[in-house]
């Protein structure tokens, strides 16, 4: 065992992202070392391309067989793989919770959507991203409670800037004081320090949530590890999968294919490196003042009417009249003409 072996863990657990569930020298590595692991939704689809590009096919639920042996296996729900690949999620939210019900996963996150700069490039997409989450988590929480895995259930909250996680907060705060853990999501890509980092939006959410409320965080760079010392008392687990980008590295530089033997050695190196990194004592971070999101309102009449526009279907979504997934970009702008058409009229009434 990976602990056995002179590896003194952290408070924190330090989950492997395992890159799918077919038996072999990576999964063979994961129950050797008995660390936690982490499986995607997309690690576990089914695909087809008769037509010429893929078409999602439901879930390989054989590989789940697999997974004996396992320490303490989670499920995710592949959101920002599903919203960069594929736009969108390819499988409807009961398609997700029939897969989180189908094995006894230590937890399963909600679906959500993430607010990554590729993703989301400006405020307003973020905020409509966050306003989907919102709703996305509400139609989990339901669901499994539907199917009676309520207990396994973990919210997935996002943001940009610490408002934009405290926001989600208090929309979902009936279901974040019913479960002990969330999920914090748009980590992967983000620094450790400064007024937007790793460290100060998990300092921000220690301030504001309640005492028993413990967060995992998604994708979380090993770097940050040790700085994470002082929050132990907050955060229960990260994740990541960066020994995938390594092992492709070394392989491309080696002219070498990257096979699962190849991956799995590189798998128990990464681990070591980051039962290393928690153990050293943190430096300490340059604190920044928090500046915000520039939330001005718009002063052109037509950018005021497009906002106004984002803003109602926001709300509506938020209370569930449409569907997180609704495609609302095409109508956006019809949505804002009627406001801005609307708007001469009611000046007009005004000054007579």
């Amino acid at each position: 065992m990976l602990l056995a072996r002179g590896l003194s863990p952290m408070a924190i657990e330090i989950m492997v992202g395992l890159p799918h569930l077919r038996e072999g020298p990576i999964l063979n590595c994961a129950r050797v070392m008995q660390v936690p692991t982490l499986i995607s939704a997309n690690a576990l689809s089914r695909w087809h391309r008769s037509k010429g590009w893929p078409e999602w096919q439901g879930w390989r639920l054989d590989l789940l067989k697999n997974a004996g042996g396992l320490s303490r296996i989670a499920l995710d729900s592949a959101g920002f793989v599903a919203l960069s690949r594929y736009s969108a999620y390819p499988w409807a939210t009961k398609d997700y919770l029939d897969l989180a019900a189908s094995y006894p996963f230590r937890w399963f996150a909600s679906m959500d959507y993430c607010v990554e700069p590729e993703i989301a490039p400006d405020r307003e997409e973020v905020r409509d991203r966050i306003s989907r989450t919102i709703r996305v988590n509400r139609d989990c929480w339901r669901g499994a409670h539907d199917r009676g895995i309520a207990h396994r259930f973990m919210p997935v909250i996002q943001g940009r800037v610490a408002g934009d996680y405290e926001n989600c907060i208090d929309a979902l705060s009936d279901i974040i004081d019913a479960v002990p853990l969330i999920g914090i999501g748009s980590m992967c890509r983000r620094p450790v320090g400064g007024s937007d980092g790793v460290i100060a939006i998990f300092e921000h959410l220690d301030r504001i949530l309640g005492a028993k409320t413990m967060i995992h965080g998604f994708g979380i760079k090993g770097t940050a590890l040790s700085k994470l010392r002082g929050l132990e008392h907050r955060v229960a687990s990260t994740d990541s999968q960066a020994f995938g980008l390594a092992s492709r590295i070394e392989a491309r530089q080696r002219g070498i294919s990257k096979t699962d033997a190849f991956v799995a050695d590189h798998v128990e190196r990464w681990a070591r490196r980051q039962y290393a990194r928690s153990a050293r004592t943190p430096a300490p971070i340059q604190g920044e003042l928090p500046l915000g999101p520039d939330d001005r309102p718009p002063r052109d009449p037509w950018e005021k009417a497009i906002a106004q526009a984002r803003a109602e279907i926001r709300t509506l979504i938020e209370e569930g009249q449409l569907s997180h997934d609704e495609i609302s970009e095409p109508w956006i702008a019809q949505w804002a003409a009627d406001i801005f058409q609307a708007e001469p009229l009611e000046s007009a009434g005004d000054s007579r």
